[in-house]
């Protein structure tokens, strides 16, 4: 059998936000239409549960769904849209090749990475200067 506890690799399980995640997220939230996007809407769900902010959840439920796609999503940044990338947030399954893969290996080539205590974020506002 399967055995119990939290189904598929845990698949309800979101992130844990911790207060100093929280209060990143919150800086300057009006001033945006999604404080963060995350792949998957697990991650996603957790983050805006905890701050009461929009955050956009890259790819769908799985982080699979090519939506949005890498162009979208860069018009998106360019637009001053969305604050932070939620970083190791892989989703289920995620294929190197689909959007939610293409979108974090562009965020993470070219914007300043920001740790809060285990969590890993990458601020949409700031260019690496590579």
């Amino acid at each position: 059998g399967m055995g119990g506890g939290g189904g598929v690799g845990g698949l309800l399980n979101g992130a844990t936000v911790t207060s100093a995640a929280k209060k990143l997220l919150q800086t300057d939230a009006s001033k945006y239409t999604w404080v963060a996007a995350s792949i998957g809407s697990q991650n996603a769900a957790s983050y805006q549960l905890a701050t009461g902010d929009p955050v956009m959840a890259i790819g769908g439920f799985n982080g699979t769904d090519p939506s949005p796609t890498l162009a979208q999503f860069k018009k998106y940044v360019a637009d001053g849209k969305i604050h932070y990338f939620i970083s190791g947030s892989t989703g289920m399954g995620g294929s190197s090749t689909g959007s939610s893969s293409q979108i974090s290996s562009w965020v993470e080539k070219n914007y300043k990475k920001v740790t809060v205590g285990s969590a890993t974020f990458y601020d949409l506002t700031q260019k690496t200067s590579s």
